[in-house]
């Protein structure tokens, strides 16, 4: 079982940074691929970005590539998504979610998911 509890979601003016945190419990979270989604109102919920389960690959939407970056750390369980250059489009509730070993932009390939986090750019 994996628990996933993501914060640091903020109002922030456009231009601005800001740093996610997804912090996990489970002691095999080393083998799951993370993926961070979004979800702004009346809209479905996005594929972000992701991180393989041993660091070695990550995959970003077109839309964030290039000012989103995300990393972890296995010691202390901690996966980041690191956003830059935001824009009002970015706001919305970000979400991490991990599977088993490989990431996935499909949001149903998940398995575990935290509670989400607000995140509202304002221009």
């Amino acid at each position: 079982q994996v628990q996933l509890v993501e914060s640091g979601g903020e109002d922030v003016q456009a231009g601005g940074s800001l740093r996610l945190s997804c912090a996990a419990s489970g002691r095999i979270f080393s083998t799951y691929a993370v993926g961070w989604f979004r979800q702004a109102p009346g809209k479905e919920r996005e594929f972000v970005g992701g991180i393989s389960w041993s660091n070695s690959s990550t995959n970003y939407a077109e839309s964030v590539k290039g000012r989103f970056t995300i990393s972890r750390v296995h010691v202390n369980n901690m996966v980041y998504l690191q956003m830059n250059s935001l824009r009002p489009e970015d706001t919305a509730v970000y979400y991490c979610a991990a599977r088993h070993i490989a990431i996935s932009p499909i949001s149903g390939d998940y398995n575990y998911w935290g509670q989400g986090t607000q995140v509202t750019v304002s221009s």
